[in-house]
């Protein structure tokens, strides 16, 4: 299992296809209101439909990392983890949670906006989410990504 590493590279490549993508690093100059954040489409890491925005640290670098994800009705994150704690909250809409090596429906609980969710380093986590909803994650640098199983990785399909 080869995990993904948002390299600079990547993101410029990135940057270039959607030129809206707001996926380096961020440098807020002050407060946001949420019509302010600059969304662009997320790595292919990440299931299609997916947008991403960097509010703070660089996701290729070192160091805190805060992003928001827009999940579409309908989205699903299958099994993955992290070498880094990851820590999110629900900022709208209703997004589920579980622990295991495979997206189970049945062992995930949906949060409302306002909950909270922490899945520790290399812990083995998925998200769905019925309706759509919108997370703000927090992490320590650089993000990484490993599918539990392969098959499930978005770069992998065609």
């Amino acid at each position: 299992m080869k995990p993904h590493i948002l390299s600079m590279a990547r993101l410029l490549m990135l940057t270039t296809l959607a030129p809206s993508s707001a996926l380096l690093a961020a440098e807020v100059s002050g407060p946001l209101q949420p019509e302010e954040i600059k969304w662009g489409a997320a790595p292919p890491v990440l299931p299609a439909g997916v947008k991403m925005a960097v509010l703070a640290g660089d996701p290729a670098g070192t160091g805190m990392v805060t992003i928001r994800l827009k999940m579409p009705a309908g989205c699903q994150i299958p099994a993955h983890w992290h070498p880094t704690d990851e820590r999110v909250t629900v900022i709208s809409g209703a997004v589920a949670f579980g622990m295991g090596d495979k997206l189970d429906k049945k062992q995930s609980k949906t949060l409302k906006p306002g909950g909270y969710a922490v899945a520790p380093a290399n812990m083995h986590h998925f998200a769905w989410t019925r309706t759509g909803g919108v997370v703000e994650v927090n992490l320590m640098g650089p993000f990484q990504i490993t599918y539990v199983n392969p098959a499930d990785d978005p770069t992998h399909k065609k």
